[in-house]
């Protein structure tokens, strides 16, 4: 069955995303503030839109792909000389809302949603650029029941996995636990990459060690900090992303705020966020994430 699909959101990751809703035969309108971004969803056969109010105008879904919760709301909602979204939207259409925004957001957009006669999920992703253009992301669902069947054809085209965490919210729930876990790690193998380095063991062969004993994990098997044990890294490719730090750094954010709200006595993951705050506000937010192993490396070399 062939859907017309607005996407807002025509970045790194909704570009891609939008490029295959266009490959499996359905119709995409989208729209970005970025010209660059605009020009290759047209060369993907995307329809482009003058404005997100008009891209949404006749669509039986809508999917937003921005940056912060902020965003989000600001596009729902309007700003009294634009229109938002809901406000442009037909009766009951369906939101997926995959960025990844503090819990508390997405259960406001939900509400707006429903509020106005409109469906609503929050879907953020994991698998990065790669697993964008491939189609294979990981979807953290957080829906009603119905309204999760409904949007389950859609993304089962442009993800390899789909979990229903839950009602509305529990998808940014999963996505914000699951970022904390890798930030941490990620800091964690650099550590012991650098370490290796200064007590003269090869890159090679604490991967091959690591890799099949207690310290496997994905940061290290799939996303390793340093050229060489895999090919597929950043690593090899001088750190292009990926996972961006600055992305990396707003996620820790999140999960900071939530530890907060929650009252839960985290350490590492507040030590995290300031780490990856400090890497992203220096040279490290257009790099892969797993790029944090430099600083750790020139730290090192200053001690």
């Amino acid at each position: 069955m062939s859907n017309r699909i607005a996407f807002i959101g025509l970045g790194h990751m909704g570009g891609p995303m939008a490029a295959n809703l266009v490959t499996a035969g359905h119709t995409v309108i989208g729209y970005d503030l970025v010209p660059a971004a605009l020009d290759e969803a047209r060369a993907n056969g995307i329809t482009v839109a003058e404005s997100a109010a008009a891209a949404v105008a006749d669509a039986e879904i809508v999917i937003t792909m921005l940056p912060s919760g902020r965003h989000v709301l600001g596009a729902y909602q309007g700003d009294g000389a634009t229109a938002g979204l809901i406000a442009s939207a037909g009766p009951h259409t369906l939101f997926l809302e995959c960025s990844t925004i503090d819990v508390s957001d997405a259960r406001a957009a939900r509400d707006l949603l429903v509020a106005a006669g409109h469906r609503g999920l929050d879907a953020p992703v994991s698998g990065g650029v790669g697993g964008a253009t491939a189609g294979t992301l990981t979807f953290m669902v957080g829906a009603d029941p119905a309204d999760f069947e409904s949007a389950l054809p859609v993304l089962q085209i442009m993800g390899g996995k789909i979990v229903h965490c839950g009602e509305s919210g529990a998808g940014q729930a999963a996505k914000v636990c699951n970022n904390m876990i890798l930030g941490i790690s990620m800091i964690a193998v650099s550590e012991a990459f650098v370490l290796a380095e200064k007590l003269g063991l090869s890159h090679q062969a604490l991967f091959d060690v690591a890799s099949a004993a207690s310290g496997q994990c994905w940061a290290l098997t799939t996303n390793c900090p340093v050229p060489g044990p895999v090919p597929t890294s950043p690593a090899n490719r001088d750190y292009q992303p990926g996972f961006a730090g600055a992305l990396m750094a707003k996620d820790l954010g999140l999960a900071v705020n939530a530890l907060e709200a929650t009252g839960v006595a985290a350490e590492l993951a507040p030590l995290a966020a300031q780490i990856y705050r400090r890497f992203a506000d220096a040279d490290g937010g257009g790099r892969d994430f797993s790029g944090i192993i430099t600083e750790i490396r020139a730290n090192s070399e200053h001690t």
